[in-house]
């Protein structure tokens, strides 16, 4: 990496960033050159944890000799090479492919690809995937947190669960009561596809379940004859996690490290974002500023970007009414500060976040109960013109599309990937992948001789094929950290933004996590013609 390149990184950080600090955590207002400001909030690594969540970059790859704490010109270098770039990018790589029933796929899903990128040191994005057992249906979900990684982790391993218990019929929920009554197994609800390194909060884990089961029986009180519709399945579940979120810290837990979890889950926050496939039905609940959109084939060949969410956020204008209009016209002008909520917060929804939905006599009760709020990491800051709590919700809103054989794959992304590229670009780059792919694995003749395979090789070099990734979500973060104006990946650029020192990364980019989901065209199709 020249000299003028590492120049200009550190020069553009330090002229481009306003810093001010909190107790803490670190905030920072980004001051790009385009006329819209973007704005980011830093927070620091958290001196205590109770569960080893994830592991470094640094640690896997030993990458200390590359990447220094020091933002001094003369401590600053690049020296990753293209193989350990790579390595980098890859490492948290997941792919799944849906398996077929009786030499045909039947499902709608053809198979998912999701990738993850690091900026903060634990990174604060989540993601899940899983299959549902009892009821029909696949999930898929995006986890933003902030403040810290513990309500993502949180709301990653609980809210498929309560959605799938909200589907679930009468019977099924008497079925799973009746086995926790006897001490018998319950019935396995979910089927997951988790990265090796996908870690859980063992501790709580028995919590989490007895809260489910409470769910599980309110549902059961309920005695509702045709059960939940997808749509209010989805917003039941977001809705009574983040309220058992906030109760768990409220209870008296004798185990300390359980009640530290929950301090940590209930004064972080997170994002979050959901779709459910089954069959061409495909619903996508989202709160906060995750992000999906669909690519679209036309007839013509042409790709197009079909959006299923909208960011909750200060620059979504229904957003900024619903605030308002939940509070009195006397706080019109302080909901909103600095494109903010309360000044404090991007996102405009989110679990968790109990410092923008209790009262400031609740919180100082819950935080002075004998727990260590400076080792936990917790920000305590109550904002100026707090009058009118909750001011955040975790209610999704919730789009319904019924998938065409057109549809070909779904996107589904932290804001980290929407801040370096638009809904065009990502389908742009997810279409020409495909075809790349479709060109790298022909159809082999039969006999194949050494002729033929020589042609397919010398078609192959003359093409330029050669895509570093099979994964298109690492494809989509590569590019999104080291394109340059064309789009174009920039080596160097890319070398630069991914051995850039701790106290300087968080300010060029976000966490990264993408999951990509492909549809079967032909299973699709069939729906249609009422075939099976």
């Amino acid at each position: 990496m020249s000299n003028t390149v590492s120049s200009w990184i550190l020069s553009s950080a330090r002229n481009s960033f306003v810093f001010f600090h909190g107790k803490g955590r670190l905030y920072s207002k980004w001051i790009p050159h385009q006329s819209k400001m973007k704005c980011k909030c830093m927070f620091a690594k958290a001196p205590f944890s109770p569960v080893v969540m994830s592991c470094s970059i640094d640690s896997v790859f030993t990458l200390k000799a590359f990447r220094h704490t020091s933002t001094e010109e003369q401590h600053f270098t690049f020296q990753l090479t293209p193989s350990q770039i790579n390595d980098v990018l890859k490492a948290g790589e997941l792919s799944h492919k849906i398996s077929e029933f009786d030499g045909r796929n039947s499902n709608s899903v053809l198979r998912f690809e999701s990738n993850q990128l690091a900026s903060n040191a634990p990174s604060e994005d989540r993601r899940s995937a899983a299959t549902c057992l009892q009821t029909k249906g696949m999930m898929f979900g995006i986890f933003d947190g902030h403040g810290g990684y513990a309500c993502a982790q949180a709301v990653s391993e609980r809210l498929f669960y309560y959605i799938a218990v909200s589907l679930m019929s009468q019977q099924v929920l008497e079925e799973m009561e009746l086995a926790t009554e006897c001490m018998k197994p319950v019935l396995p609800i979910l089927q997951w596809y988790k990265h090796p390194n996908d870690l859980m909060f063992r501790e709580v884990a028995s919590l989490y379940f007895d809260h489910l089961r409470v769910y599980w029986q309110d549902l059961l009180n309920l005695d509702l004859e045709t059960g939940f519709s997808v749509e209010e399945a989805l917003i039941n579940a977001f809705k009574r996690l983040d309220s058992d979120v906030t109760l768990e810290v409220q209870a008296s837990l004798e185990n300390e490290v359980m009640r530290n979890i929950a301090l940590q889950v209930a004064f972080s926050g997170a994002t979050a974002c959901v779709s459910h496939i089954d069959g061409v039905h495909l619903h996508v609940a989202n709160a906060g500023d995750c992000r999906a959109i669909l690519g679209v084939q036309e007839e013509d060949g042409t790709w197009s970007a079909l959006s299923l969410t909208r960011d909750h956020n200060v620059f979504n204008e229904a957003e900024i009414r619903r605030l308002k209009e939940e509070h009195p016209k006397l706080e019109e002008k302080t909901i909103i500060v600095n494109d903010r909520l309360l000044g404090i917060l991007i996102p405009s929804r989110a679990f968790g976040d109990v410092q923008l939905k209790w009262s400031k006599e609740l919180q100082q009760s819950v935080l002075e109960n004998g727990s260590n709020v400076e080792a936990l990491n917790i920000y305590q800051y109550v904002p100026p013109n707090y009058y009118t709590p909750p001011y955040l919700t975790a209610e999704p809103e919730v789009t319904y599309h019924k998938l065409r054989p057109k549809d070909r794959f779904l996107v589904m992304a932290s804001d980290g990937l929407w801040d370096m590229l638009n809904n065009e670009d990502v389908v742009k780059l997810v279409a020409e992948h495909l075809a790349e792919s479709t060109v790298r694995k022909p159809e082999l003749k039969k006999p194949v001789n050494l002729g033929y395979m020589q042609s397919l090789l010398l078609q192959r070099k003359s093409r330029s094929m050669g895509s570093l990734d099979q994964n298109i979500a690492t494809h989509l973060i590569r590019h999104a950290v080291g394109s340059n104006e064309y789009g174009e990946v920039d080596q160097e650029k890319l070398a630069a933004m991914l051995t850039l020192p701790e106290d300087l990364a968080r300010m060029y980019r976000d966490d990264i996590t993408v999951t990509v989901v492909y549809f079967n065209s032909d299973a699709i199709e069939n729906c249609y013609q009422g075939k099976k």
